[in-house]
């Protein structure tokens, strides 16, 4: 598997960072982890099209983890080439309700030539050939999840969350850990700072941390970062 880190940033506009979203390349599929603002404008400056998607898992349904869905979609029809290759979209509990409500805004979005497919897994595992998904439950929001993907090796995504033992169990002994980490100190109710992230690693035992979801107070930051952390950068790639 390779990754493709799309954007590691927060509702905060930046020129810097685009909102928190990332492309992992498996052998058959390519699947978009959250689908932010501009994340659509990110595939195509990074040679993809929402064409070559194959599965979109939103890890919640705030604005800067979903905004840029209704665009991908609505691409999906009216493209140069409209899709129509099946679609799969993944979410937690109320991914129907979601959906449905973006479609009564935007009645454009519904598949004219192709199938989509949706899946509520706030908490399981979903097989689709070699490939292996896995949910949990976080505590962000009640349809908060996080993400673990397994083909040979592994990756498991936090989405926003704070200290989650659900969590601690789904990354236990993952290859990479893409964590939020939303300030180096100061603490915020659901999501995570520096502390509360190394206590959660020192748990899971992960071989790689890379952390993102960087409010603009990671721009200050003066401490040091040792193995087993990076900090994320919007276009940072990786195997796995």
């Amino acid at each position: 598997m390779r990754l493709k880190i799309l954007g590691t940033g927060t509702c905060i506009p930046s020129l810097q960072r685009c909102s928190s979203s990332y492309l992992l390349l498996t052998e058959k599929y390519k699947i978009l982890v959250d689908v932010g603002p501009s994340v659509v404008r990110r595939l195509v400056e990074f040679g993809y099209t929402t064409n070559d998607i194959d599965i979109i898992i939103l890890t919640h349904f705030h604005v800067d983890h979903t905004a840029d869905l209704s665009t991908f979609l609505f691409a999906c029809n009216y493209d140069v080439e409209p899709r129509v290759k099946t679609l799969i979209l993944i979410g937690g509990q109320g991914i129907y309700k979601f959906y449905k409500g973006l479609l009564n805004i935007y009645p454009w979005m519904l598949p004219k030539s192709y199938r989509l497919i949706l899946k509520s897994i706030p908490k399981g595992k979903l097989k689709l050939e070699n490939l292996l998904i896995e949910t949990c439950r976080v505590n962000h929001n009640r349809e908060s999840i996080g993400i673990r993907i397994e083909e040979n090796g592994n990756i498991t995504f936090t989405g926003d969350t704070d200290y989650s033992r659900n969590l601690v169990r789904l990354a236990q002994g993952t290859d990479l850990l893409i964590s939020e980490c939303a300030f180096p100190e100061r603490k915020v109710k659901g999501h995570l700072n520096l502390s509360v992230l190394r206590r959660m690693v020192s748990e899971a035992q992960p071989e790689k941390v890379i952390i993102s979801h960087l409010y603009l107070e990671w721009e200050d930051f003066k401490g040091v970062l040792y193995t087993p952390y990076l900090i994320g950068e919007d276009g940072m790639e990786m195997d796995i």
